[in-house]
């Protein structure tokens, strides 16, 4: 799994930088970077890429508090913290504060841009 947080030079990245991501987009971004880190995406494992590509080029946008970054960020430098209790307090933060409705919005964004 910690192959899943080494994306430098994915084409995601380029495309994100592109796009111009707003911060709602961008925290949208991290909610799903929660989701992949505590193994509770569904997305295949080239989406999963893709994403954490993009989250590495989107963060700095997010709304979340920089503790959210920093568990990110060590989860990615050491697996044995995938999938931990704070990944997990955090992912369901992420899920409870962003709207269904955004959410969907921007996985449709996503779709279309990257994957349509």
């Amino acid at each position: 799994m910690k192959d899943i947080c080494e994306v430098s030079h994915h084409p995601a990245s380029q495309w994100a930088i592109h796009v111009c991501f707003t911060p709602v987009q961008a925290d949208c971004t991290t909610a799903v970077v929660l989701k992949i880190l505590d193994n509770k995406c569904k997305m295949l494992p080239g989406e999963k890429f893709a994403v954490m590509a993009i989250y590495d080029v989107v963060s700095h946008l997010s709304s979340f508090d920089s503790s959210v970054h920093g568990e990110i960020s060590k989860a990615c430098l050491q697996p044995a913290l995938l999938a931990s209790d704070a990944i997990h307090q955090f992912r369901l933060h992420a899920e409870a504060v962003i709207p269904k409705a955004v959410m969907k919005q921007y996985k449709a964004f996503l779709r279309e841009g990257l994957f349509g």
